[in-house]
């Protein structure tokens, strides 16, 4: 059986979050079934408005995966179908995703990124990225693990079907970031976030165990992009959606600075150039909004498909009304 595994804990804004992605979701896939692993007050809450019927695996998730790490580096121990698509709670869905599994099916263990990090991976955000360069703390770091190359993963879609595979990727992984003094890797915790990261240990596990990375840009068959406000048409609830996709990585790589005046001063001046800019129209299975400063879009969305179904819960409708089959989450 394929299905889809989200997991959720903390404020209830987090759950919101999953139950929006899921309702985007029923747009384009009313059959295969939604796991949600979610702390113990957020099931209650699910219950209290009726919502649990989204999914079709309901279960608490332990204290000690409630973080990134926690749950994504134990992907072993959260195996509730055949074939496990695990995907990040602020994603929303824009197309039938049967070509996705169709090509997932091959894999045994695969997360979506790139074949080839950069120094910012994992590294310094600030000017120390320099040092980590002309040092090439990067090289050093693969040497001193036997690592031939290393991906950029993006863990926010993670494919797991072979039982093997997963355990020996989710313990390596474990192994490497229990490491990270070893490496040029930075925490994020000395950044002033709240939580690990658990990519750059990922691409090294999977690098280790010759794992395949599932190209992030893929053209029209992207599996996932990134929202960024100017680089993404789309109606008020996301139910048309196109993100504009430069062929050129250089070019589609200034999508991601802070500053949107510089930003698209650069993409002008650049895509003048012979070759430069060449772009694409895309719309792809999953748009991810994992940029913090490009995220209200999604707030908002998720506010509002939370306030309908719960208005609707309370005055006795169902799912049917909402055009969405909540009998794929029936239990």
């Amino acid at each position: 059986m394929e299905g889809y595994v989200l997991h959720t804990y903390g404020s209830e804004k987090y759950l919101r979050h999953a139950v929006a992605s899921v309702l985007t979701l029923r747009r384009h896939d009313t059959r295969r079934p939604v796991a949600l692993y979610a702390d113990r007050s957020q099931i209650d809450r699910l219950k209290e408005l009726g919502l649990d019927s989204l999914f079709a695996v309901l279960e608490e998730l332990p204290e000690a995966h409630q973080s990134i790490v926690g749950f994504k580096h134990h992907l072993d121990r959260f195996r509730p179908f055949e074939r496990n698509l695990y995907v990040d709670s602020d994603i929303v869905w824009c197309r039938n995703p049967d070509p996705l599994w169709a090509r997932l099916v091959g894999y045994d263990f695969t997360a979506t990124g790139l074949h080839k990090a950069d120094f910012w991976f994992g590294g310094p955000k600030g000017a120390g990225i320099l040092l980590d360069r002309l040092l090439d703390r990067r090289r050093r770091t693969m040497q001193r693990f036997g690592l031939t190359y290393l991906p950029r993963v993006q863990a926010g879609m993670i494919y797991s079907a072979g039982e093997r595979m997963v355990g020996e990727a989710m313990t390596a992984a474990r192994d490497f970031l229990a490491r990270r003094h070893e490496t040029h890797f930075r925490s994020r915790l000395d950044e002033g976030r709240t939580e690990e990261s658990c990519e750059w240990s990922m691409a090294m596990a999977m690098s280790y165990l010759d794992l395949p990375v599932f190209d992030w840009f893929q053209g029209q068959d992207s599996p996932q992009l990134d929202f960024i406000e100017g680089f993404v048409d789309h109606d008020r609830d996301f139910h048309t959606v196109r993100c504009r996709h430069y062929a050129d990585d250089f070019v589609h790589g200034l999508r991601g600075l802070p500053f949107d005046a510089i930003r698209d001063t650069l993409v002008r001046f650049f895509t003048r150039l012979p070759g430069k800019g060449d772009f694409m129209w895309v719309t792809p299975y999953a748009l991810h909004f994992g940029w913090m400063h490009h995220k209200q879009p999604f707030y908002d969305l998720a506010d509002r498909l939370w306030d309908t179904e719960r208005r609707r819960n309370e005055a006795g409708g169902d799912g049917q009304k909402a055009g969405v089959d909540l009998s794929v989450g029936s239990r």
